[in-house]
């Protein structure tokens, strides 16, 4: 049977109180606060980190393809589901596919998936959405957007934790939000006729639909997921289908996350799975040009996969706050501050090849010999000198120490001025390496600190991006 077998997900350690935003132009306050990706993250890190957190303990060589969902991949024309894959260490004969332009690109994802399970095609899929969206400086998109990944693995099992008895899905031609191909910021309609004529017309209409062709009533689900792009909108829709708002809606997430673009509906699905009991029936609705609407079932199984994963409530609580507006637009790369010291170096697309296991999986090489363990992968051991002669062993997932440490007060960015660079010792047969750590506090980084492996953007050049490994504390 197709269903959803593990869920994780991903929110950034950054979140921007929006009394901070609402005070930098002088305007009202929604209140709460938004998640804000660290300058050295993007779609593709955020839905790595995801990734990583849905995979947990599982065996990742069985999984068969990774659809990625996001209306803000960083290019336009090369696939990012190629990069997590890699980032995650799935094996390379594997399908994968880009999903985006849409805000129902997840469902989208996760909808193709489960046919691809279903057909026989492949054994899992693993599914990732995530997006970093902007709204004009000074709209209420600034304040109600934020930045997050989730991801699901889906397989065939004869008891998946949580079974996926139906979809119905509608189109709909409206210009309500959109953004045109050169376009930096989210542009709209009045809210007025695109949250009616396009959310809750569209909604209501597939979830009403779904809920008859199973002779279901709304008092037979037990948790609506209603992604929406206001509480108010949301709460419109719960009274329009007249579900009991107190019990029966799943929380938005806006007041501490924001409006997480393509991968809110996933997002919040994780959140009501950490809840969910054995037995209840689930009722995701994710709206943009139409609407998805996908019925779910919980299983005794789900409780095999709460346990070790972060999931969303940890991630939730784990968070430093922007002290200023302007370090948020610093991090979007909305102001240019002072540079740091620069790279002296040229990136090359056959550089990138050649080093990827060890630069995108993060595998070090084992010597079959001593045992050994360095990073990057070294052809000849330092340890007993013999060439040629190791296994790569993924470094990844496992946890460090920090054994020594600098602060480097000429390599950062303006707004990040000293960079801690750190030599970690893993908690895997004495391996060490260097990193550069990020998300944290330079004057709170010591001796024995425990940290763990974090995919990140490092730099851009010759028009390329370049991803590698960090350190960061413990979340």
């Amino acid at each position: 049977m197709a269903g959803i077998v593990s869920y994780g997900a991903y929110i950034p350690l950054w979140r921007l109180d929006r009394d901070t935003i609402a005070a930098a132009w002088g305007t009202a306050s929604t209140g709460g606060e938004r998640s804000v990706a660290n300058h050295d993250e993007d779609t593709i890190t955020m839905a790595t980190e995801a990734a990583i957190d849905c995979l947990a303990a599982r065996e990742r060589d069985r999984i068969d393809a990774l659809y990625s969902a996001s209306t803000t991949p960083p290019y336009r024309e090369k696939e990012s589901s190629t990069l997590i894959a890699a980032a995650a260490d799935l094996r390379t004969d594997i399908a994968t596919a880009d999903f985006g332009n849409s805000l129902r690109a997840a469902t989208a994802a996760l909808r193709s998936a489960l046919d691809a399970v279903a057909s026989g095609s492949v054994g899992q899929v693993l599914v990732t959405a995530s997006d970093c969206r902007l709204g004009y400086p000074r709209s209420s998109y600034e304040q109600t957007f934020g930045d997050a990944a989730a991801a699901l693995l889906i397989g065939n099992a004869a008891m998946p934790a949580i079974t996926v008895d139906d979809s119905y899905s509608l189109s709909n031609e409206l210009y309500d939000v959109w953004r045109l191909d050169k376009d930096t910021y989210v542009r709209s309609w009045e809210d007025r006729f695109i949250i009616e004529r396009g959310y809750l017309e569209n909604s209501e209409r597939a979830v009403s639909a779904l809920l008859r062709r199973h002779d279901l009533t709304v008092r037979d689900i037990a948790r609506f997921v209603l992604s929406g792009p206001t509480t108010k909108a949301q709460q419109s829709l719960a009274r329009r289908l007249g579900l009991d708002i107190q019990t029966q809606i799943q929380d938005l997430l806006i007041s501490n996350i924001g409006i997480t673009g393509c991968a809110h509906a996933l997002l919040m699905l994780v959140s009501a799975l950490e809840e969910a009991k054995p037995g209840d029936r689930v009722l995701v609705a994710n709206y943009g040009s139409g609407c998805d609407a996908v019925l779910l079932t919980v299983t005794d199984a789900v409780e095999q996969v709460r346990s070790d994963k972060r999931g969303l409530s940890r991630y939730l609580n784990s968070k430093k706050q922007l002290s200023n507006y302007a370090t948020y637009l610093s991090y979007r790369g909305l102001l240019e501050t002072q540079p740091g010291e620069p790279f002296r170096l040229f990136p090359a697309a056959t550089t990138n090849w050649r080093e990827r296991t060890w630069a995108t999986r993060m595998h070090g090489s084992k010597c079959n010999k001593c045992g050994t363990i360095t990073f990057p992968i070294e052809r000849v051991c330092y340890g007993c000198r013999s060439k040629d002669d190791f296994a790569e062993v993924r470094l990844s997932d496992k946890r460090a120490r920090v054994f020594t440490y600098a602060l480097d007060n000429l390599a950062g960015r303006g707004d990040d001025p000293a960079v801690p660079q750190i030599g970690v010792e893993f908690d895997y047969d004495g391996a060490r390496a260097y990193m550069v750590m990020t998300d944290c506090d330079p004057d709170e980084v010591k001796i024995g600190m425990p940290v763990e492996m974090t995919f990140r953007r490092l730099y851009e050049g010759a028009g390329m991006y370049n991803y590698f490994w960090k350190c960061r504390p413990i979340r």
